[in-house]
């Protein structure tokens, strides 16, 4: 596909799809076709590449044996070819529901229409014979329809359930069908379609709704999705059917890889349609990880090799449609506030668990660890608290030192203490100035003669002097050292190297990025896990900007002034790490992430202060600097950093765990990719 609009869905590897409900008109087609075109022109105008519509939707799921009736089966041909003959301008694939005869039975089908012709025939597999349903009395069972055809409006056209449906022009776009009960049966025909390539999974339904069964669907489609690293396209016949003995709820929702993009209300009156933006980039990259994904394939090769693949042009619009998908300004910290309790809960709980298990393996030894006053050690600090109390043992068994430099502010120091004191660690305090007066004099550094020469030597001597001491004071006091740097700074390389920061004998953050260790810390105030004194503090070390204090001045020395803001770099690193998209891709996530503060959900707490917004020169400035210091600069430290356990989703960067690279690597390949559009530079 040319590359010629940044702010096209279509040129980032998303789809739109939608999943489309009404009110039926029971057996009569004419009406039904004219409710699916009328759906179909609104969904175009959306600039959706694929429209799904209920089971029998020409005719109605509820009209029993009227689905033998020949005057009704001549007009849903008829009412079809007139679905097929309206679609000829419109942009979406229609999957439409419809009774066809074929050989000696009546089949369950889904046709699936594109610009005025129809693609293929997907007949329903499992059609269901117990409790309420009674559909086989009627319909044929398709499960073993494979490399067959079906005559149609004059043509004859693929039938069977080994279709799939190709878009040559969007990458990753392969349609499969299925219809209501397949969906429910313990081997679904989607699942074998995903194994042979299908990427958006659409079932067709007439599912009648009883009490629970909502949820049902809701579990079963968010599986499927997740199991076949997929998107599944659901949509459930609603008000017009009989009511016989049954009701309707017309359900319509899109799932993509376990997660609910859009759903509708339930029981509408009118038209309705959930639509989303799928992102075909995260289903295929997902699969690349997986590699047991493919050993599945291979093993069910028997059944998934001879899918037959109908391919087609979408000629999707490179213009700028939005996007339509929630997505969170910071990925690591989901908006939803129970959602985020449980992630707090998990995270801080795994630390703990971590460096419980680590101390009980190695002899107990005392736990020695360098307390600023800011968020990093802050919280190492509170995980090896909590990982006493856990074990038995006196919190005294923490031997806490806040190492004061040149540029230690008073405020940073004295919330040290406070916490340090509150929560009953062996605490002291170790002046490094001395120390490194004499080496920078020894080292013949402008510093130790009255020059205001504040480079990296003069910072990483303070450092790297923080490390050694504690490396010492473990030695002589029989402990290890705990580390408190956190995955943002690792990603950045934003440490110390060697007897510095980087180096610890077990961090505990190394796997928590920047953007939640903040939450975090609100959570362990919130649930109560410390007294109120501890919970002040903590509350008091939230509001402290993030800063190194290596540098002597008047105004605080700022990190994020430096190298950016966490929130933009987690925002990439999590694109990164966890899915491998493109710069370019993540410039446009982050645009429509953070372009207008007003817009979606922010965490739980966040304060109104910091609610900011980015344009796109800044994001791309922003981005150039994380692709520059991720790949070409930082691994180095990333292959040589201490034990600890994975936290967030999102991933580690441990080389034994989620993240291998070379040391010696360039960042050609992404800046390159960032250049490709014509997008604004700060």
């Amino acid at each position: 596909m040319p590359q010629s609009n940044f702010w096209s869905i279509y040129q980032h590897g998303f789809a739109r799809v939608a999943a489309c409900t009404g009110h039926t008109v029971i057996a009569d087609p004419p009406a039904n076709a004219e409710a699916v075109l009328r759906q179909a022109r609104r969904c175009a105008e959306e600039g959706v590449a694929v429209a799904v519509f209920p089971e029998l939707v020409l005719c109605g799921y509820s009209i029993e044996d009227l689905l033998l009736q020949d005057a009704l089966l001549d007009r849903v041909e008829e009412a079809l070819q007139e679905v097929v003959a309206g679609s000829a301008d419109l942009l979406p694939v229609l999957v439409v529901g419809a009774p066809l005869r074929h050989r000696n039975r009546v089949y369950n089908c889904a046709v699936i229409v594109h610009r005025g012709r129809v693609l293929g025939v997907v007949p329903k597999s499992y059609p269901p014979n117990y409790r309420e349903f009674y559909e086989r009395r009627q319909i044929g069972d398709g499960s073993d329809e494979r490399g067959g055809s079906i005559r149609l409006g004059g043509e004859t056209v693929p039938f069977g359930v080994d279709l799939l449906f190709e878009a040559q022009d969007v990458p990753g776009l392969v349609l499969h069908a299925e219809i209501c009960e397949d969906m429910w049966v313990p081997v679904p025909p989607s699942a074998e379609a995903a194994l042979a390539g299908a990427t958006v999974l659409v079932n067709l339904s007439g599912s009648p709704i009883t009490v629970g069964r909502a949820e049902d669907r809701k579990l079963l489609c968010r599986s499927a999705s997740s199991r076949c690293l997929a998107a599944y396209v659901y949509a459930a016949a609603g008000l017009g059917e009989s009511t016989t003995d049954l009701s309707w709820d017309g359900q319509a929702m899109v799932y993509e890889n376990g997660v609910l993009l859009a759903e509708t209300e339930r029981f509408p009156l009118d038209d309705s349609h959930a639509v989303a933006d799928v992102d075909l980039d995260l289903l295929r990259q997902e699969r690349l990880r997986m590699g047991t994904f493919d050993d599945n394939r291979r093993t069910h090769s028997a059944r998934t090799a001879d899918f037959r693949t109908i391919t087609f042009a979408l000629d999707p619009p490179l213009t700028d449609l939005g996007l339509r998908r929630r997505l969170e300004r910071f990925p690591f910290v989901p908006a939803d506030a129970d959602r985020l309790a449980q992630d707090c809960y998990e995270a801080y709980n795994i630390q703990v668990a971590g460096l419980q298990q680590r101390l009980a393996s190695i002899g107990g030894p005392k736990v020695v660890i360098g307390v600023s006053g800011g968020l990093d050690s802050t919280h190492a600090l509170i995980v090896a608290a909590r990982a006493m109390d856990r074990a038995g043992r006196p919190r005294s068994d923490i031997l806490a030192f806040t190492l004061p430099g040149f540029a230690t502010s008073d405020h940073t120091k004295d919330n040290a203490h406070k916490l340090m004191n509150s929560l009953g660690v062996t605490a002291a305090e170790l002046d490094i100035t001395p120390t490194a007066r004499l080496m920078l004099r020894e080292m013949g550094h402008p510093f130790a003669s009255g020059e205001p020469v504040y480079d990296v030597t003069f910072e990483n001597v303070q450092a790297g002097l923080r490390t050694d001491y504690l490396f010492r004071l473990a030695n002589q006091r029989g402990g290890i050292v705990l580390g408190t740097g956190d995955l943002s700074e690792l990603a950045l390389g934003w440490s110390t190297y060697g007897v510095g920061d980087q180096m610890s004998h077990y961090n505990v953050n190394g796997g928590v990025p920047k953007t939640l260790i903040q939450h975090l810390i609100r959570w362990v105030i919130s649930s109560g896990q410390f007294d109120e004194e501890t919970g002040d503090t903590l509350a008091a070390i939230l509001d402290t900007e993030i800063s190194p204090e290596l540098v002597p001045g008047e105004e605080m020395q700022s990190t994020e002034s430096k190298i950016g803001p966490y929130a933009l770099h987690d925002f990439t690193l999590f694109h990164v790490l966890r899915y491998g998209f493109r710069p370019s891709k993540i410039a446009f996530l982050a645009w429509h992430a953070w372009h207008d503060p007003e817009s979606g959900a922010w965490p739980p707490n966040f304060p109104d202060a910091k609610r900011v917004a980015y344009d796109l020169p800044e994001i791309r400035h922003w981005l150039e600097v994380f692709c520059r210091r991720f790949f070409a600069f930082a691994q180095f430290k990333r292959s040589a950093m201490p034990n600890g356990p994975k936290v967030a989703a999102g991933g580690s960067l441990s080389p034994r765990g989620d993240w291998r690279a070379p040391s010696d690597g360039n960042a050609r390949a992404w800046l390159r990719d960032l250049a490709r559009f014509d997008v604004p530079e700060a």
